[in-house]
């Protein structure tokens, strides 16, 4: 595979990710805990499929080679996928696709704390600026009444980045074991919530279609095609070409059911957006090749 191949399929996984603040906003009656446990269970048999198909026989294989990183990086989805989905549903797209742009910066500092990685200078200035682009933006939550969205897209980008620094934990390459685990591990945990809190999984048809949609196509599809076009595209560019999600994701919320984002907002995304570039821009590296999938 070739790296313009892979970039090509690392933006198409952004594109499909866009849309789930959009699907998610047309979920009428099902809580987030409840979307949660039919979008993962929606997953689990894509990951599987493809899984079994790429090592030609059985994944459980894979699966137990991932170990405990695999553990601590699948409840780090978990954590990811709950936070994204009530940050969606509490707060406006644009606040929270803007805040989880910030996952790459959590994962540095994380990387540093427990595996001792290097932060480079640019990176530094970089997670500044995001820390101020996201203070104007919670601070922005907090005065619309929105401060549990914006705490819990922070949150999901904490979890994405505790999944992205379990995989580097233990070298592992592939990320899909990883992420077939997390999708178990939200299944458990939103069904346990769902049912400690009085939550029917017993949905309607409308709801449950919707989070089989996110689940088998913008989740799932989504991931398959970031995991093989990552392996042709450096770290660095990974960052920036993945966050067309962070672009579209308030553009089609915009187009399709008008909403708007606040003057604050937008500064505070065009900042942390700003911090991404710069860091990603300045950390690129020759384009490499892979020969397998």
């Amino acid at each position: 595979m070739h790296y313009r191949t892979g970039t090509i399929l690392v933006m198409t996984a952004g594109f499909l990710w866009s849309w789930q603040a959009l699907i998610i906003r047309h979920i009428e009656v099902a809580s987030p805990w409840v979307v949660l446990t039919w979008r993962s269970l929606s997953m689990i048999p894509v990951l599987l499929l493809f899984l079994a198909w790429r090592k030609r026989g059985s994944p459980l294989p894979t699966i137990l080679r991932s170990g405990q990183a695999g553990v601590i990086g699948g409840i780090g989805l978990v954590v990811a996928m709950g936070g994204a989905i009530l940050a969606f549903q509490t707060t406006t797209i644009a606040n929270a696709a803007f805040i989880f742009a910030a996952s790459p910066f959590i994962a540095a500092i994380l990387g540093r704390l427990f595996l001792a990685e290097r932060v480079a200078t640019r990176t530094w200035l970089a997670i500044c600026l995001a820390i101020l682009g996201i203070f104007f933006m919670v601070n922005d939550g907090l005065a619309a009444g929105a401060l549990v969205g914006n705490i819990a897209a922070i949150m999901s980008a904490f979890g994405f980045a505790v999944f992205s620094v379990s995989l580097r934990w233990r070298k592992i390459e592939d990320s899909l074991p990883v992420a077939l685990i997390g999708a178990v591990f939200a299944v458990i945990a939103g069904g346990v919530a769902s049912f400690y809190s009085g939550q029917s999984l017993n949905i309607p048809l409308s709801d449950i279609m919707l989070c089989v949609l996110m689940g088998t196509v913008t989740m799932a599809c989504g991931m398959l095609l970031y995991s093989i076009g990552s392996r042709v595209v450096p770290s660095a560019e990974l960052t920036l070409m993945s966050n067309t999600e962070v672009i579209l994701a308030p553009f089609w919320v915009w187009l399709i059911l008008g909403e708007t984002a606040s003057i604050t907002t937008l500064l505070g995304g065009m900042i942390v957006l700003s911090a991404l570039l710069f860091n990603a821009f300045s950390g690129m590296t020759k384009p490499a090749t892979a020969t397998a999938l």
